[in-house]
């Protein structure tokens, strides 16, 4: 379909996912939808651009409610209206045919990610083999998400020079979504797991590799970065291990370090800061019970 429309609308096209959606995970979900849609168009005997109406997106949207929750079918819009907007911006098409189109209500008052009371938090870690490589790596992981507020795919993305010191405190350097960088002050929790684990590993000075590495079948430290996949098996493994609701995740670590965190008297504005949430609303998901982040902030999670 883009295709027919030539040379230039494959370029902006293109550049719409290369060089306007930053994040990975986001450009993925983004392709998935747009794929979807062009799919079931092309079904309905749409070939060009130009033919794309408002009537056709709606009755997309409202088809694919059918089938899918109403967060799946608003970024779904959301991705087709982006992806028109631009080419309506690189002259490709002369109006948005998605920008009328309305998506489905949904408002969540409550987040759906599980989450950890403090104890159950704290006999995860404390039920960790930490006389080994990986059991030292998994417990920092865990630490890193927990006191930090970190998603897995910052995480794992560190490098070993984002775990850094400056005059007496130690930060973490978190690359999160649409390119930020975002730095946050070590809890003492966090800088002991972290610590045991670089200086097992032998990483405390290589600069440039991965901080959180994947572990071979011999138990040895490799030089690859451990994956989100791989990351999300450690975490079922362990929450199994001691007798922890299968549905935990590595989101629920995140939401469980928000929790305790309100929980003993940070304030929403604060934890929003910690977890570079762009919205006050998406950290009150967290709350079950940017001024400056300071460690004593980070010290009320208290796990």
């Amino acid at each position: 379909m883009v295709h027919a429309a030539g040379p230039d609308a494959i370029r902006r096209f293109l550049e719409f996912f290369v060089a306007q959606i930053r994040n990975s995970n986001t450009r993925e979900a983004y392709a998935r939808a747009v794929a979807n849609f062009f799919d079931w168009s092309s079904a309905r005997g749409v070939r060009s651009l130009e033919e794309m109406q408002p009537i056709l997106v709606a009755g997309y949207i409202e088809d694919l409610g059918t089938a899918y929750a109403a967060p799946t079918v608003k970024q779904h819009l959301a991705a087709i209206r982006m992806l028109f907007d631009w080419l309506v911006t690189g002259q490709v098409i002369k109006s948005n045919p998605a920008s009328s189109v309305r998506g489905p209500k949904h408002v969540v008052k409550r987040g759906k990610t599980p989450v950890l009371t403090a104890d159950e938090a704290r006999q995860l870690l404390d039920a960790i083999d930490i006389t080994t490589a990986i059991g030292l790596r998994d417990r920092a992981l865990i630490g890193v998400l927990v006191y930090s507020f970190a998603r897995i795919s910052a995480a794992v993305g560190m490098n070993v020079e984002d775990y850094f010191q400056e005059g007496k405190r130690w930060w973490l350097r978190l690359h999160e979504k649409g390119g930020k960088e975002h730095v946050v002050p070590v809890h003492h929790n966090a800088e002991a797991y972290l610590d045991a684990y670089l200086q097992a590993a032998g990483l405390e000075k290589i600069r440039g590799t991965p901080l959180i590495r994947s572990i071979d079948r011999q138990g040895r430290v490799t030089a690859n970065r451990l994956s989100r996949n791989d990351a999300l098996r450690m975490v079922k493994r362990r929450a199994h291990a001691v007798g922890l609701p299968s549905s935990s995740c590595c989101h629920t670590f995140r939401a469980t370090g928000i929790t305790a965190y309100l929980d003993n008297g940070g304030t929403i504005e604060n934890a929003q800061a910690i977890a570079a949430h762009e919205s006050p609303r998406t950290t009150k998901l967290y709350d079950r019970t940017s001024d400056e982040i300071t460690l004593d902030e980070i010290e009320r999670i208290m796990i």
